[in-house]
């Protein structure tokens, strides 16, 4: 058991005495008094609270069969350094990453074989459409964005993922809090009460996909899922046809630091929506123990645009399966100024009309 001068305080934190004028358990910080059973259970509870456990089976891929990827052949940009892959007939011209052009190396080799594929669902017309209408009625847009020629530079890539599978049993606990609030002549009273509140069970993950690419924005691949894991087919050479694909540089390994703050995170938020009937609710230990956590390496359809203006780099995304179209825009600064003297001519306009209007009817 702790010494009494070891307890810290529910509520606030902070070290907590005994007073011996009320025979109770004192924060001098926040003037909360305890109980001591209550401090007790407490302590207790916190003694007991498991430790993560976060670790997987990360053996994803497989070797490629002997004479399989012949007819690879790896292209790598001078630019960015990447490294996409295509098949014998792949026209690369122009990196999919940052638009400058890309050298073909010869034969492919060096890293595993995709699991699964899910093949390309809509073609370059739709992304191209898909393009068109996200830029539409963004006025201070640079008109290079608009131009026919630059919308036609929209590639296709298969982007690397590493899909994680497990089941998850997780202790969260919670600080909460109810008022009640009540008045007489001379005063108004508000009753803060404390609890502890925890949360434990189980639920499962699967497919949980973190991109293998550094050259990948994470928050752009992200934004553009989900993906349907259902399409989803035993990979085979004959769909890369048409198409690149992305070569990983970052291992199953390297990504399951994502893949746990992704499981965690919906751990956690799945758990916290349990929590109701209180004030505040925050939470302040979270435990999560994974079982069974393997890892799948699979190749996911994205439409890619990737252009420079103003010393700026852009890239637009599109779910080559669902059509989930995503990116950054850049701001013409002169039309943005053009826009705004616009505006405020207007704004004078309206404001005189208005004065016009109130002077001949006599209230100014």
């Amino acid at each position: 058991m702790a010494n009494l001068q070891e307890y810290k305080c529910p509520c606030c934190g902070g070290a907590i005495a005994f007073d011996s004028t009320l025979q109770k358990m004192k924060c001098p910080f926040c003037d909360t008094e305890f109980e001591m059973e209550t401090l007790k259970g407490y302590d207790e509870e916190l003694n007991h609270e498991p430790e993560e456990n976060m670790s997987w089976d990360t053996a994803a891929g497989s070797e490629w069969q002997e004479g399989e990827a012949d007819g690879l052949r790896s292209y790598v940009c001078k630019s960015c350094g990447g490294e996409i892959v295509g098949d014998e007939t792949t026209a690369a011209s122009s990196c999919p990453f940052c638009g400058n052009p890309i050298v073909m190396m010869g034969q492919f080799s060096g890293s595993l074989r995709p699991d699964y594929v899910i093949p390309f669902k809509l073609d370059k017309n739709a992304a191209k459409e898909g393009l068109k209408k996200h830029l539409e009625g963004k006025r201070l847009l640079p008109k290079i964005f608009k131009n026919q020629n630059h919308i036609d530079e929209i590639k296709g890539v298969y982007v690397p993922f590493w899909l994680f599978d497990t089941d998850a049993d997780a202790s969260i606990r919670y600080k909460a809090t109810r008022t009640r609030a009540w008045s007489d002549s001379d005063y108004d009273y508000v009753e803060t009460s404390f609890y502890m509140v925890q949360r434990g069970g189980s639920i499962g993950f699967n497919q949980v996909p973190v991109d293998g690419s550094s050259k990948m924005a994470d928050d752009l691949m992200e934004s553009i899922e989900p993906f349907d894991f259902s399409e989803a087919v035993p990979f085979q050479t004959a769909f890369l046809a048409g198409y690149v694909a992305d070569k990983y540089d970052m291992d199953a390994e390297e990504s399951v630091a994502r893949a746990n703050a992704r499981v965690k995170k919906s751990t956690e938020d799945a758990f916290a929506a349990t929590v109701t009937g209180y004030e505040t609710v925050t939470p302040e230990n979270s435990s999560v123990q994974l079982h069974g956590g393997t890892a799948k390496y699979a190749l996911y359809p994205v439409w890619l645009l990737n252009t420079t203006w103003n010393g700026g780099q852009y890239t637009f995304a599109m779910n080559g399966q669902t059509g989930k179209f995503v990116g950054d825009l850049p701001l013409d600064n002169g039309a943005a100024k053009r826009w705004t003297v616009g505006l405020a001519a207007v704004c004078s306009a309206v404001v005189f009309g208005i004065a016009k209007l109130l002077w001949m009817i006599g209230i100014i």
